[in-house]
């Protein structure tokens, strides 16, 4: 799997965020959907990556910068012919490292509290991340659960 830093300007990149955020309407009501879409991935504080393997998209992330110290993982997504190859875990350690790199203390997150979010759960509890409020400019939300990590 090689992760590549991506200019989102890919059809299948784009059709993997579209599947994304459709993903999104069949779990959360409209009101607690926080994926961005191309144009807001597209922003100077968004680093996107994208991972791949023999020609194939198998997934991407994104790190948010919300201040100096203090990062968000966003667009986290796996393509459906390459759930649980581990695709989500090296995206996910690839941004931690990335974090880390650029000094930050603290990465966070958000994500569905509903039982299709579970497996993403799982997966940021096992990398050390733990739920706590909300941050930056979220609000409270049943349909949402945060997540922190404190990073050295």
């Amino acid at each position: 799997m090689e992760i590549r830093n991506d200019d989102l300007t890919g059809i299948e990149i784009a059709g993997l965020l579209q599947d994304h955020l459709h993903s999104m309407t069949l779990h959360s009501p409209a009101e607690s959907i926080h994926a961005l879409d191309l144009s807001q991935l597209q922003q100077p504080d968004i680093t996107f990556w994208s991972v791949w393997e023999d020609g194939h998209l198998l997934g991407c992330g994104a790190l948010k910068e919300l201040d100096a110290f203090h990062g968000e993982v966003k667009s986290m997504k796996t393509a459906k012919e390459h759930v649980r190859k581990g695709v989500a875990n090296k995206m996910l350690h690839h941004i931690l490292a990335e974090a880390t790199r650029r000094g930050y203390t603290q990465l966070s997150l958000e994500t569905g509290s509903m039982e299709a979010f579970l497996p993403a759960r799982t997966l940021y509890q096992k990398a050390g991340f733990t739920e706590c409020g909300p941050f930056s400019d979220y609000t409270l939300d049943p349909n949402s659960v945060f997540m922190r990590k404190k990073l050295k």
